[in-house]
C-alpha cells in the first residue's frame, strides 16, 4: 500500500538566529515564520518480495542497499538505525522546491521521514513528539548545527511566534484577518538567488561568536523586532501594515547580515539593493544566509518590475498555509 508524507517548507521572518541552543539556553529566543505552499513529498511503497535489493532509495541520487547501516543518504539512515525499523521498502523523494535553499529542507525532510516510519511501526506521535525526535535526530545524531525552529515549522504548520526556552517551547498562532492575511500573501515573493549552500557551512562563525556571547546584544535586537511584527501583525486598529512589516524585515536582515561574514556578500547584496530600488517594503536572505532565496514584501506594481528584472524563472510567488506534515494512503489522509 503507497504511504505519502507531505511536509511544508517554511519562511522564517523574524528571530532567526535566536532558536540555537548556544543561545536561548542562555536567554531564551524567539521566532516568527510561517509554513508556505511549497512542499516535499516522500513516496512509501514496501519492496516486493523477488526485488534484488531490499531498499531502493530515490532523491537526488540512487541507492539500492540490502541494510539501513549501508545507505548513504544520512537522514533516511539514522531515522531507521534509531528507530530499530529494518522493514524493506522503497521510498521516492520529490519535492516543489530544491533543498539548500533557506526554506528548512533538511528539517522538513527529517520530520516527514520520521512521521512516515512511525506510521508504519504503527504509533501515533503527537506534532510535539515529531518535533523534538527530529531535533534530536540532526543535533545529536548527526551532530549538525542546526536552529530549533524548523522542526516545529514542518510539524505543527501555520503562521505562529515560537518562543523557545530551557522549561518549554511556546507556540502562538498568529491571529489576523482573512483579509490582511491575503494582502500579506499577495505581496511575498521569492527570489532565488543562483546560490546554493549548506546551512552548517555558513553557521560555523555565527554559532562561534554565539558560544563566546559576542553576538548576544544583536541577537537581542532581533529578538525585540520578532515581538514587535508579531505586534504589528495582530493589531486590529493599525492600517497599511505592510510598509512598516517590510522595514523590520530589512532591520533585522541588516543586523544578521552583521553576525558573520558569511551571510552575505557583494552579490547578495546587490539582488537586495535592486528588490529595494524596484519598490519593496523590505526584505531578507532565508534561512542561515549565503544564498538560498531572498524573501521580498512587495506592492503589487513591483512584482513585474521584480520578475522583468531577475526573470520568471528566479521569481516565485508563495504563500502562507496552515497544515503541518500529513500522511496519505489508499484509505485517506492519516
Amino acid at each position: 500500500m503507497p504511504t505519502i508524507a507531505k511536509t511544508p517548507l517554511r519562511i522564517s521572518l523574524f528571530g532567526g538566529g535566536t532558536d540555537y541552543p548556544e543561545y536561548w539556553e542562555r536567554h531564551g529566543g524567539v521566532v516568527l515564520g510561517g509554513t508556505i505552499d511549497k512542499f516535499i513529498y516522500q513516496i512509501h511503497l514496501p519492496t516486493s518480495s523477488i526485488a534484488e535489493k531490499r531498499y531502493c532509495l530515490t532523491y537526488d541520487k540512487v541507492e539500492a542497499v540490502n541494510q539501513p547501516g549501508e545507505i548513504k543518504h544520512p537522514i533516511i539512515r539514522e531515522v531507521l538505525l534509531d528507530e530499530k525499523y529494518d522493514e524493506p521498502f522503497n521510498l521516492a523523494v520529490i519535492s516543489d522546491i530544491p533543498g539548500n535553499a533557506g526554506l528548512g529542507s533538511s528539517s522538513a525532510f527529517t520530520i516527514g521521514f520520521l512521521s512516515l516510519i512511525r506510521y508504519l511501526k504503527g504509533e501515533q506521535p503527537t506534532k510535539l513528539d515529531l518535533a523534538r525526535a527530529a531535533f534530536r535526530v540532526e543535533a545529536e545524531i548527526l551532530r549538525k548545527r542546526v536552529g530549533v525552529q524548523d522542526q516545529y515549522h514542518a510539524a505543527f504548520g501555520g503562521l505562529s511566534l515560537y518562543e523557545f526556552s530551557t522549561d518549554r517551547t511556546t507556540i502562538s498562532p498568529i491571529q489576523f484577518s482573512t483579509e490582511f492575511r491575503d494582502e500579506l500573501n499577495a505581496a511575498m515573493v521569492l527570489v532565488h538567488t543562483q546560490r546554493y549552500r549548506y546551512a552548517s557551512d555558513i553557521l560555523k562563525g555565527q554559532i562561534q561568536a554565539t558560544e563566546a556571547g559576542e553576538i548576544d546584544s544583536n541577537l537581542g535586537e532581533i529578538k525585540s523586532i520578532a515581538y514587535a511584527a508579531r505586534d504589528l501583525l495582530q493589531s486590529p486598529t493599525r492600517r497599511d501594515k505592510l510598509p512598516e512589516i517590510g522595514r523590520m524585515l530589512s532591520s533585522s536582515w541588516e543586523i544578521k547580515r552583521s553576525l558573520s561574514p558569511s551571510i552575505s556578500n557583494s552579490d547578495l547584496d546587490d539582488i537586495y539593493q535592486k528588490g529595494m530600488q524596484l519598490g519593496a517594503y523590505g526584505g531578507k536572505l532565508a534561512g542561515a544566509g549565503g544564498g538560498g532565496f531572498f524573501i521580498f514584501l512587495m506592492p503589487p506594481e513591483g512584482l513585474k518590475k521584480l520578475k522583468a528584472t531577475f526573470g520568471d524563472n528566479r521569481v516565485i510567488d508563495v504563500r502562507f498555509q496552515d497544515e503541518g506534515t500529513r500522511l496519505r494512503s489508499v484509505s485517506g489522509w492519516a
